[in-house]
């Protein structure tokens, strides 16, 4: 559990505002945050800052009070969830360096064909988006995507579409994704069993957004192949159905020169490469791997978070075995594991040397510096909500209106997200509005929460998402045909996630 960045509801509010002060407070402070992103087109992390120090202003704080509160949400969050991320960046990033995720996809698709394919791209989206960003994860799959439909023929969407929906989903509801894991700290909810929930969760969620809505939705928006990044998918996946180098070969992608399979092209867009360094230094061509050994590394730190939860939910308290794996299922712990194995599992025996595999690792870090700063400003801007008494307000109403916690949260974050087309500022605004409900509700049901707001936080992606342009860019489509087909598949992955919560509910 990531108890040290729970909503530490104040013992003495930094406010002595009333009721309608307090909404009216955060109303502004939310406004402020949406029209920053959406209008103004600030960066997140500044609209995050100057949102809570409004919601501070209006609710009458004093402005010393509103940033120490802020900076306390700041440190609670990035000490947590920062350190998550961190690792498993470093993860990914060994995992799209080395080869490894060409190996696990080319292994998969060379064993699938026909109808079975669609099946197989949402499975190994699904897997190699466990430890990945989804926008990383877009475009090491790309490549793949269009010279698998290139040369079986299958429709373009048939086989896109399921792999976009295993990226989403996980992104989405499976820690270690930054949404999720804010999520689960800022309601202090057990990972492992968030964990759980939101793997059973995806299943079905994966299935039905994506073969079966690709199936659908391949035989009423034809896409063809675009031959530009047909081109491109050529040179950077170098052949890689036998999975290959894995090497960076910049000016092949489709958006201004970028490398379009480099895993963090995304890192900084529009400033070239922000791992030049790190590539130069890598081998030409990278030793495959393995199939087995890249999988085995991208489970580790799930299965022993997995186990914790299992140990935790059917061994006694001071069970040796149980506090062994307390120890190792510990978020932080399972993924330096994670990590430590990577090093060798696919750093090494991709060929890299120690300072090789170093430099890798130490890539990974700046590209996702953006990402920690509006995590860290939006625990801040969450603690300025709790702090204020704000959370409380929220909760006295929806107790008074008899609205389930699930559905307020879920409609949060839906509300949040089509404004500012940001999942993770959606997951992060809405969990600190319902913080306070969680403190009312068991274990189980405060897991299933952070799962509401991880599934309204993708909730139909339009022309305010980054995530949007970029699938509109690589596919080639038009803005009519990416919202028929990509919007309306985040839109079914977020309403199918959030029934599969409503379902765990009534069994938990």
């Amino acid at each position: 559990m990531i108890a040290h960045a729970a909503p530490s509801l104040a013992a003495e509010a930094i406010t002595s505002a009333g009721t309608g002060q307090l909404v009216l407070a955060a109303v502004l402070g939310i406004a402020a945050v949406i029209l920053l992103i959406a209008w103004a087109k600030w960066h997140p992390f500044l609209a995050l800052v100057v949102g809570a120090a409004v919601l501070g202003i209006v609710a009458g704080a004093a402005p010393g009070d509103t940033v120490t509160s802020f900076t306390k949400g700041v440190g609670s969050t990035a000490g947590s969830v920062g350190l998550l991320i961190a690792l498993g960046s470093m993860i990914g990033a060994l995992l799209a360096e080395s080869g490894g995720a060409d190996g696990i996809v080319g292994t998969i698709v060379r064993k699938f064909s026909g109808s079975a394919l669609p099946w197989a791209m949402a499975g190994v989206a699904a897997l190699i988006g466990l430890p990945l960003f989804f926008e990383v994860g877009v475009v090491l799959l790309v490549p793949i995507v269009l010279l698998v439909a290139q040369r079986t023929d299958v429709p373009l969407l048939k086989i896109g579409i399921p792999a976009l929906a295993g990226l989403s989903v996980l992104h989405g509801l499976v820690p270690p994704h930054p949404g999720p894991l804010v999520a689960i700290a800022n309601l202090n909810a057990d990972l492992g069993l968030t964990l759980a929930f939101g793997l059973i969760c995806a299943i079905p969620t994966v299935i039905i957004a994506g073969p079966v809505f690709g199936n659908f939705i391949a035989k009423r928006v034809p896409v063809a192949v675009p031959a530009r990044a047909m081109a491109g998918a050529a040179v950077a996946a170098g052949d890689r159905a036998a999975v290959g180098s894995g090497g960076d070969r910049p000016g092949s992608g489709p958006a201004g020169g970028q490398d379009f399979v480099d895993r963090d092209d995304l890192g900084n867009a529009g400033t070239g490469e922000p791992d030049e360094t790190v590539d130069r230094g890598l081998p030409a061509r990278r030793r495959n791997p393995g199939f087995w050994p890249a999988v085995l590394t991208v489970l580790l730190p799930i299965v022993l978070m997995l186990l914790r939860a299992i140990a935790e939910l059917t061994l006694d308290e001071g069970n040796s075995v149980r506090s062994a794996f307390e120890v190792l299922g510990e978020p932080v712990v399972a993924l330096l594991l994670g990590v430590l194995l990577a090093m060798w599992t696919l750093g090494k025996r991709a060929g890299f040397d120690r300072a090789q595999t170093s430099s890798v690792l130490g890539g990974a870090l700046p590209p996702i510096a953006g990402i920690l700063l509006i995590v860290a400003a939006g625990g801040g801007f969450k603690q300025v909500l709790v702090d204020a008494g704000v959370g409380n307000v929220v909760a006295d109403a929806a107790k008074d209106a008899n609205i389930s916690a699930l559905l307020l949260g879920f409609l949060a974050a839906v509300g949040i997200r089509i404004a500012t087309g940001s999942a993770t500022v959606a997951t992060i605004t809405a969990a600190g509005i319902v913080a306070p409900l969680a403190a009312t509700l068991d274990k189980p049901e405060v897991s299933l929460l952070a799962l509401a707001i991880g599934a309204g936080s993708l909730f139909f992606s339009h022309v305010n998402d980054a995530g949007f342009w970029l699938v509109k860019e690589y596919f080639g489509m038009t803005v009519g045909q990416t919202i028929k087909t990509w919007s309306v598949m985040e839109t079914i992955i977020s309403v199918v996630g959030f029934a599969c919560v409503l379902i765990l509910d009534v069994f938990v």
